[in-house]
């Protein structure tokens, strides 16, 4: 098989990337991605030495003609798009760069999928696209109404409709996947568990929104990309499918459970302002994929958090990279401030 995946320098993307290399020694993958922010140079050259002669690199805009010439020369017949602007702050500080990337974006890859003989086309969506749930409301299916709450995930919402539309109208090779939180190594510090590792290791202020009472539903990354991994192969086509370990967790909680494995002081907690429009609960009900396909999480969520801290306390010249660029100053700059029509990052 030959693969483009887009955006394989991020965080879940290179980490499927991985995935792919490590357990289809056949299959040959090109690495589309623009290197931006969130994109780590050490990331692209670790996936380059993997396997030099099954990979290659191309530095690129998902939106430009560049898809279609890569898919010709290198005979693509799988596309898997992680290429998205993800962080929902962002979002509502600069929503026309999410909406460039994330829908015009998924449109041009959508375009030369069909254009070059109906490549087949995975979208990694994400649980935000269907809103917010209470405490008592039952979790997400596949079915339910997309209501999302913020300019990321309403651009997130409008690709998968984009994609859906192109298997009922075109009948393109289609199917998506929509994840819970992800969480593991590699993960960019502006997320919340690497940027709570991150400050905490520092003794830096780790700023909460609100209460600090918004539940979220975690899993692995590495089980994410196996579940990716058997949509791609087995997944009907047109059909939507929920990833999800069920593990809901309280974003308080697993604040003072990263200070409690790191013995640093519940102090270092500090209550800001709540975002607009912050979403309390996500969870999803995964019963489809795992009764129709036989995936199932391997790795439990206290298992994955040891793993993910252990490996930001062995790899801290990776992230501190990261933060000592002008960009990171976001975080510790006035939250109030941060969030007026003319701001901007």
């Amino acid at each position: 098989m030959n693969l483009l995946i887009t955006g394989g320098c991020g965080f879940i993307g290179s980490h499927f990337i991985e995935h792919l290399l490590r357990h289809h020694p056949d299959y040959k993958v090109v690495n589309l991605d623009a290197m931006t922010y969130a994109a780590h140079p050490q990331t692209k050259e670790f996936l380059q030495n993997l396997a030099p002669s099954r990979y290659s690199f191309v530095h690129g805009d998902i939106g430009s003609a560049l898809v279609g010439e890569i898919i010709k020369t290198h005979d693509i017949d799988t596309i898997v798009n992680f290429a998205a602007e993800s962080h929902v702050d962002r979002s509502i500080l600069d929503p026309g760069s999410f909406v460039q990337t994330n829908v015009v974006g998924v449109q041009n890859l959508l375009y030369w999928a069909r254009k070059l003989g109906n490549v087949r086309f995975v979208q990694v969506s994400t649980d935000e696209v269907y809103g917010s749930l209470e405490p008592s409301d039952a979790s997400f299916t596949e079915h339910s109404h997309l209501v999302p709450s913020s300019p990321y995930s309403a651009s997130k919402a409008c690709a998968d409709l984009l994609a859906l539309s192109c298997f009922r109208t075109f009948r393109q090779e289609i199917v998506i996947t929509r994840c819970s939180n992800n969480f593991g190594p590699r993960q960019f510090p502006e997320k919340l568990l690497p940027l709570v590792i991150a400050n905490a290791l520092e003794g830096k202020s780790i700023p909460v929104y609100g209460d600090g009472r918004q539940v979220r539903d975690w899993i692995f990354v590495a089980d994410h990309c196996k579940a990716i991994d058997q949509v791609m192969h087995q997944g009907k086509l047109g059909e939507v499918y929920n990833i999800s370990s069920n593990q809901e967790v309280p974003n308080l909680e697993i604040i003072s459970k990263i200070l409690q494995i790191l013995d640093k002081p519940a102090s270092l907690i500090t209550f800001v302002k709540d975002r607009p429009a912050h979403d309390r609960r996500y969870a999803l009900n995964s019963n489809k994929i795992r009764q129709q396909l036989g995936w199932v999480p391997a790795t439990g969520f206290e298992e994955g958090l040891s793993r993910t801290i252990h490996w930001y306390i062995e790899n801290s010249a990776w992230w501190k990279q990261l933060r000592d660029k002008a960009f990171f100053d976001y975080y510790t700059a006035n939250y109030k401030a941060k969030f007026t029509p003319e701001a901007k990052l």
